[in-house]
């Protein structure tokens, strides 16, 4: 990491917000905890944001994880796939799609996706032009509508945004996988 690792020692935080983080967690700080515990409201407003994002959203879990995962490999956020592709796996995706996923983004992430098909499709050509392009076409905005309801489309894009936002902190910050 190109900070120093946050410690109790070097920057003092309230026993509640530390307790909240390891709850999240299942007990154990991660090194992006670590970054974001230099700042209380950074890290008490990241905790409940993101955990109404990975746990508190009705949208499918496979394709919010599909749409995290797209937007780790574009941004170069190894961390992020680190912990998201096994969260994919586990919400049914497959190590198959994970490799198309690789695959079309180290082609250029043009197109369609070849080895992905139908939702997981679409949701990857969704992340790639938000995170690579900010502005939606018409046409793959058009599918999605066409695909799912107004409150799944608000989730999954808001997955997709967040976790470009994760992306660009971890990269910034030089923050790794956990050994």
């Amino acid at each position: 990491m190109r900070i120093p690792d946050w410690t109790p020692e070097g920057k003092p935080q309230p026993q509640d917000l530390v307790q909240a983080i390891l709850e999240r967690r299942g007990g154990e700080l991660l090194n992006l905890d670590r970054a974001l515990l230099w700042s209380e409201p950074l890290a008490r407003g990241w905790n409940t944001y993101l955990k109404a994002v990975r746990t508190g959203l009705g949208a499918s879990r496979q394709l919010r994880e599909l749409g995290i995962c797209t937007v780790a490999l574009l941004t170069g956020a190894h961390y992020e796939y680190h912990h998201h592709a096994p969260d994919y796996l586990a919400a049914g995706g497959t190590q198959a799609a994970l490799d198309a996923l690789q695959a079309y983004v180290k082609a250029g992430a043009q197109g369609e996706p070849q080895g992905l098909a139908g939702d997981e499709a679409l949701v990857a050509r969704y992340a790639t032009q938000m995170t690579r392009d900010v502005k939606v076409e018409d046409a793959v905005f058009a599918k999605m509508q066409e695909r799912f309801g107004t409150t799944e489309l608000v989730e999954i894009t808001a997955a997709i945004a967040t976790y470009n936002m994760v992306a660009r902190f971890l990269v910034a910050l030089g923050v790794s996988p956990e050994e």
